[in-house]
């Protein structure tokens, strides 16, 4: 019956990106869970703001705009440079910002709902609420609201932008109903925007197993392959350099483990705001030595520093969910997250800390590197815990969801 019920189905899905132009997971989320819709019988189309080719064909991708994909990262996750930072627009000297492309990513929006009229609109994070609102508002479409980080997470203690907070706060107002990505998102949702727990349901991110062809390339990292045949531990986290990462918190407890295990190396594999201060940072706590930035990575060299690591680590302020987490796992490594990261609801096989305690940190860093048997009953329990976790039950639980929907618009009329 649900996949009878879905091939009825017009689903108009708003997204800032799509792999392989992604930034973080965001794009991935959103991938995974269009192909199990897909696989339902849905018919999608995918709205992103760039032009580019993504070779899909369980739904059409459409551009919004004829920008590259890169244009559109700038001011996107880091909450500060919304309204600040400005790109030359192709072809002309006009200068836009992510301001202007949410601008025009709405009035592609709107031609597009005046020749279709799909069943439900499902927006992903803020910067499609808008065009969300206005599918809702102006053609009465149930509206989705699809929540992976809210500005409260990407602002840490400093609170966020006030624009991204009254935009979120429109598109959860609006919304028919709200998807959140862990029970921790939930209740920011509810505590900080004062939305009825009853109009969100919590919905986990899956888990994709990657394709079966992959295979580690020694050669790119002989000096850590050398190093880890002397006995030394690698240690990675992976994401943007921004507050919500926590990054400072893991530099200094990484300066405290190597004080007690100098035998640790330490991999930052990504960019942001914070690169500069971060490679400052490890120089004045002496620790450069042990400290290696690779840069933004995606693909087989993302799977390549998971498969050289020992220890994972997920020092995030606040981390709705934390899709890297599982992917370090289905790699082998074992797993540190903080206790603000959404993951730690559905893995148990972990070693959780506060992001403050930088202390407690450093010392599950060097009891894990110093414990061979608590590496494995890790790696063990972990493997087990990720296995169950699907995106076709990610997608079940968004196809109840529109059901209940639409069941709510035919009962008003």
């Amino acid at each position: 019956m649900l996949v009878l019920y879905l091939k009825k189905m017009k689903i108009l899905m708003l997204g800032w990106e799509l792999p392989p132009h992604n930034s973080g997971g965001l794009g991935v989320a959103c991938l995974n869970l269009s192909k199990s819709l897909a696989k339902m019988g849905a018919d999608i189309d995918f709205v992103v703001p760039y032009e580019a080719e993504h070779h899909l064909n369980y739904m059409r991708v459409l551009s919004a705009m004829k920008i590259d994909p890169l244009i559109r990262y700038g001011g996107a996750y880091e909450s500060k440079e919304v309204e600040v930072k400005k790109f030359h627009k192709p072809d002309t000297k006009q200068m836009i910002s992510i301001r202007d492309i949410q601008k025009s990513y709405c009035e592609f929006v709107e031609r597009y709902l005046m020749e279709f009229k799909p069943d439900v609109v499902h927006a992903h994070d803020w910067l499609t609420f808008e065009a969300g609102i206005l599918a809702k508002k102006n053609f009465g479409i149930p509206l989705i609201a699809h929540v992976h980080a809210t500005e409260f997470d990407r602002g840490g203690a400093n609170g966020g932008n006030p624009l991204i907070h009254q935009i979120e706060y429109e598109g959860l107002v609006w919304a028919d109903k709200i998807i959140a990505v862990s029970q921790a998102t939930k209740n920011i949702i509810v505590e900080r925007y004062g939305i009825p727990p009853n109009k969100i349901d919590v919905a986990y991110n899956g888990w994709t197993m990657p394709d079966d062809d992959y295979h580690f390339d020694g050669s790119s990292y002989q000096y850590l392959e050398g190093l880890k045949k002397k006995g030394y531990t690698i240690v990675s986290t992976v994401g943007r350099f921004t507050l919500q990462k926590g990054l400072f918190h893991l530099m200094r407890a990484a300066a405290r483990a190597i004080s007690i295990h100098p035998k640790m190396v330490f991999l930052f594999a990504g960019d942001g705001e914070q690169k500069d201060q971060l490679m400052r940072m490890s120089a004045d706590l002496g620790i450069s030595q042990n400290v290696i930035f690779t840069g933004f990575i995606r693909g087989k060299q993302l799977r390549d520093i998971y498969s050289i690591s020992d220890i994972f680590v997920m020092s995030s302020v606040s981390e709705p969910f934390g899709l890297t987490a599982l992917e370090a796992a289905h790699h082998g490594n074992a797993l540190i997250i903080t206790k603000q990261s959404g993951v730690g609801e559905v893995l148990h096989s972990i070693v959780r800390y506060d992001f403050w305690d930088e202390d407690k940190l450093a010392g599950a860093l060097v009891n894990i590197a110093e414990s061979p048997a608590l590496v494995n009953t890790l790696r063990d329990g972990i493997k087990r815990e990720y296995a169950r976790i699907s995106w076709d039950d990610v997608a079940k639980k968004c196809v109840q969801v529109y059901d209940d929907v639409k069941k709510h618009k035919r009962n008003r009329f």
